[in-house]
C-alpha cells in the first residue's frame, strides 16, 4: 500500500495593504538633473532595475570592451575554471589590447576571465570562445541567445571582444541589465573589483601581474568594477558599480569625452536619492494560531527592522507579502519563528525577514497527542 505524506507545515499567503508600509523620508531634497558628457548613459539601483537616471539610454551604440561583460560571464558558468590547456594559435591573433598569450601557452579559463575583464585582452577573449563553444562563430551564438534570455532586446554580438563590427552594438540600458545579472555571479564581482590580479599562463606557464584599466576603482570610493572599453567608432564606453551604505548601482555610459567624472557625478546623485533605508510596518492583525494550549491566537512581530536600499519613488511601489505557518502547537515562548515578511520589487525578491511570536504560549498539564491536535485545530477552523 503505498504510504501519504501529511506535510506538517503548510503555508499561507496573506497580501499586507501597501498603506501599513510606510517608508521614512528622505532628509533632502534630490539634486538637479547632471550634465554628462556621454552621448548615452544611465544610473540603475541594482537590486530593483529601477532607473535612476538616464540620457539617451535606450540608442542602440558600439560599445566595445564592455562586450567583455558577456564573454566573461559566459566563461564563468562554463564552469572547469582551473583546467589547463593550450590556447588556439588562431584566435590568439587579434589586434588592439592583450593580457600578452603567445602561441603554444598554457593558460586556464580563470587567467583568461581575469585577461578579459582586467587589461581588456582581445586575446583572451578569443581563446576563451574556442575553449568554451569550440569556435568563436559558436560562441557568439551563445552570447546573442544569452541576451534574449536576459532581456537585452537591443543588442547584438558580432564577436567576443568588442572590436567594431557591422551588427555589433547594444545600449547604456542593456548593458546595465547585462551587469546587474553578471555581478551576481561572485567570481565574476570578485575578479572585477580587482586593481590587478596575479595569474599563471606560458610554455611552461609562469606568474606574472594583470593590471585593471579602470581607474574608478582607485577614484571613487566604494567603486566595485566593472569593466571599460574603446574604439575608434565606439569611443570611450565604461560600465561601473559602486557601493555605499548598502546600496549598489550600476553606471553605464557610451561615446563619453569625460566618462571619469560621468561616473563620479552619477554615483554621487544616486546615492543621495537612494539610501538603504529602515520600513516603518503595521502587524497588529497579522497573528498565528494555537494548538493545544489556553490561547486561540498569538500575536507576531519582525525578527529584526528591515532596511531596503530604494528611492522613496521606489518604495511606494514595493509588494509585501507576510507567510505564516496555519498553526504553532502550545508551549513556546517568544521569538519563535512562525513565518517570514518578504518584500518584493517588480516581482523580484528584495528581502525576507522572519516573523516570529510576540508572546510565549505555556502548554497545558495534558498534553495534546499530535493527532488529537490536528482535530482539535481542524475543528475549530471549520466552525
Amino acid at each position: 500500500m503505498k504510504k501519504i505524506v501529511i506535510p506538517l507545515l503548510v503555508f499561507t499567503l496573506v497580501f499586507l495593504n501597501l498603506s501599513a508600509v510606510r517608508p521614512i523620508p528622505a532628509a533632502a531634497a534630490p539634486p538637479p538633473p547632471l550634465e554628462i558628457s556621454a552621448r548615452s548613459a544611465i544610473l540603475i539601483n541594482a537590486d530593483t532595475g529601477a532607473v535612476v537616471f538616464e540620457k539617451n539610454s535606450l540608442e542602440r551604440r558600439a560599445m566595445a570592451s564592455t562586450t567583455k561583460i558577456m564573454s566573461a560571464l559566459l566563461t564563468l558558468e562554463a564552469g572547469n575554471l582551473d583546467r589547463q590547456f593550450t590556447v588556439d594559435s588562431m584566435a590568439i591573433r587579434i589586434e588592439g589590447s592583450t593580457m600578452g598569450l603567445r602561441e603554444g601557452d598554457i593558460v586556464t579559463r580563470r587567467a583568461l576571465c581575469a585577461g578579459m575583464l582586467l587589461p581588456s585582452g582581445n586575446d583572451a577573449s578569443q581563446a576563451a570562445a574556442v575553449s568554451v563553444s569550440g569556435s568563436i562563430p559558436e560562441f557568439v551564438k551563445l552570447m546573442n541567445e544569452r541576451a534574449q534570455e536576459l532581456g537585452l532586446r537591443d543588442t547584438r554580438f558580432a564577436n567576443p571582444s568588442g572590436l567594431d563590427a557591422d551588427g555589433h552594438y547594444s545600449t547604456a540600458y542593456d548593458l546595465a541589465l547585462l551587469t546587474m545579472f553578471a555581478m551576481g555571479d561572485e567570481e565574476f564581482a570578485r575578479m572585477t573589483a580587482q586593481q590587478a590580479m596575479r595569474v599563471e599562463f606560458g610554455n611552461p606557464p609562469f606568474g606574472r601581474w594583470l593590471n585593471n584599466n579602470n581607474k574608478l576603482l582607485h577614484m571613487y570610493e566604494g567603486a566595485v568594477g566593472t569593466k571599460t572599453g574603446f574604439t575608434d567608432n565606439a569611443r570611450r564606453c565604461l560600465v561601473s558599480t559602486a557601493i555605499r551604505d548598502g546600496v549598489t548601482l550600476i553606471a553605464v555610459t557610451l561615446n563619453a569625452h569625460d566618462d571619469w567624472n560621468d561616473h563620479m557625478k552619477m554615483f554621487n546623485y544616486g546615492f543621495s536619492v537612494v539610501k538603504n533605508q529602515p520600513v516603518d510596518y503595521d502587524l497588529s492583525d497579522f497573528y498565528v494560531n494555537i494548538a493545544g494550549g489556553g490561547k486561540e491566537r498569538a500575536a507576531v512581530r519582525l525578527a529584526e527592522i528591515p532596511t531596503l536600499a530604494l528611492s522613496d519613488a521606489e518604495m511606494r511601489l514595493v509588494e509585501i507579502k507576510a507567510v505564516i505557518i496555519p498553526f504553532i502547537y502550545a508551549g513556546f515562548g517568544a521569538g519563535e519563528q512562525v513565518g517570514l515578511l518578504e518584500f518584493y520589487y517588480n516581482g523580484r525578491l528584495l528581502k525576507a525577514v522572519p516573523l516570529v511570536t510576540a508572546e510565549a504560549c505555556e502548554s497545558p498539564a495534558e498534553r495534546l497527542t499530535f493527532t488529537a491536535g490536528l482535530v482539535q485545530f481542524w475543528r475549530r477552523s471549520l466552525f
